[in-house]
């Protein structure tokens, strides 16, 4: 049964919020926000090794997609997530990948090198 026309707007906000989850850099970048209340631009350099300008970028698209908020303090500027129900997602995404790779022993190992995630906050 296909969609309606007044439904459309909300498949698309719901597309977005996939689109804005889908660069592995960016899905990292929630990883460590989850992991804090707010971290530094900086420390999200040092920890990614991204440049300055891939960096802004993908958190351009974070702030687009409303995953992530930013504060600017002086000289600084400062990330958080926009909602603590984006650290939820990536532990149910965390724990679905690992269901999903359970069949392939190799993957699964790998997987299981991942940094580990943050409790989530409520």
């Amino acid at each position: 049964m296909p969609f309606t026309q007044s439904q459309r707007p909300l498949y698309e906000v719901k597309a977005n919020l996939f689109k804005g989850l889908a660069h592995p850099l960016r899905i990292r970048l929630l990883e460590l926000l989850a992991g804090a209340e707010e971290v530094r631009v900086a420390d999200l350099q040092s920890e990614t090794g991204l440049e300055a300008s891939h960096l802004s970028q993908h958190l351009a698209v974070l702030r687009r997609h409303r995953l992530v908020e930013s504060e600017r303090r002086a000289s600084h500027v400062y990330y958080r997530l926009a909602d603590p129900r984006v650290a939820d997602l990536l532990t149910a995404a965390r724990e679905l990948l690992l269901g999903i790779l359970s069949a392939d022993g190799e993957l699964l190992v790998d997987a299981q090198s991942l940094p580990a995630l943050p409790a989530a906050r409520s």
